[in-house]
């Protein structure tokens, strides 16, 4: 709830912030009455005046448009200095997703959320945990000969998330997991050699970095999720197959962090009872 402020104060707190503006643009009075279609002294009055009594809406719109701020924040009404289409801007932006193991955005991501906990829920197995045979047959129809230097780009890329000091936490759709083992839908002609050596992949890393990286498996019969990632409280990133859609504003990085919480209360499979699904797994990835 916004907290209410006497008329007296707030008058004093727009022109604190209208000083603010003008220093931070280096506007000066006759520069910004200029702007605004007023006389020298009515910015003078603005800055200098006594009491409670505030400016028309009209003089205020012209100020703030004058120093690219918004009227809101001149008024005391939010804590935020940028207007709303630049919060937009900032806020949410739409970014092509190649078909590539790691594109350079995705890792720009990695990079800024360095240290921080990084929760994903993945389109398929997560890059990160494959075996380069596992890469090399799902690539290597769109990367053709160069499969093997993105192979490689992407395994540096990967060590170096692996020792960015950033919590993993996993949410992936049982059924994903299982179609992969027994080579169904998405994975159908995986060779069995291919999934039993993915698996023992899965199952040393889990062994060598839990509990940093945790995997949750939930039952998408009873709960779902798009393909998202949220990295700390920085941003939040849906992914929608040909673009990815990033959002930065605290409300929606939270709100996309409560969804992934919500996966783990959830999950059917939990963090520490995955390397026994995985024994299980093992079995059905047998020819």
């Amino acid at each position: 709830m916004r907290k209410n402020i006497d008329k007296r104060d707030r008058a004093g707190l727009f022109r604190d912030r209208l000083a603010r503006a003008m220093a931070e643009k280096e506007t000066t009075q006759s520069g910004l009455a200029r702007a605004v279609g007023v006389d020298r002294s009515t910015i003078s009055q603005l800055l200098t005046g006594q009491g409670a009594r505030l400016p028309n809406a009209q003089v205020v719109a012209e100020c703030a448009a004058a120093l690219g701020v918004s009227a809101d924040w001149l008024l005391g009404l939010t804590e935020r200095p940028e207007r709303l289409a630049d919060l937009l801007a900032t806020s949410l932006t739409m970014t092509e997703a190649p078909r590539a193991l790691i594109d350079e955005t995705i890792f720009g991501w990695h990079q800024e959320a360095a240290g921080y906990k990084v929760r994903h829920v993945p389109a398929t197995l997560p890059d990160m945990l494959k075996t380069r045979a596992m890469l090399r047959w799902e690539y290597e129809p769109q990367l053709g000969r160069t499969a093997d230097q993105a192979i490689g780009a992407s395994e540096d890329r990967l060590n170096w998330m692996a020792k960015a000091g950033s919590d993993y936490e996993i949410a992936l759709p049982r059924h994903e997991i299982e179609a992969f083992a027994r080579a169904e839908g998405y994975y159908r002609g995986l060779p069995a050699a291919i999934r039993a050596e993915q698996i023992a992949r899965l199952k040393t890393l889990y062994a060598q970095l839990y509990p940093s990286l945790r995997i949750y498996l939930f039952d998408a019969r009873r709960v779902f999720s798009a393909p998202v990632t949220v990295f700390g409280p920085l941003l939040a990133v849906l992914y929608l197959g040909r673009h990815y859609i990033a959002f930065r504003d605290s409300a929606r990085v939270t709100s996309f962090s409560g969804h992934f919480d919500w996966l783990v209360r959830e999950a059917e499979v939990g963090a520490r009872d995955f390397p026994g699904f995985l024994d299980g797994l093992a079995r059905d990835a047998g020819p």
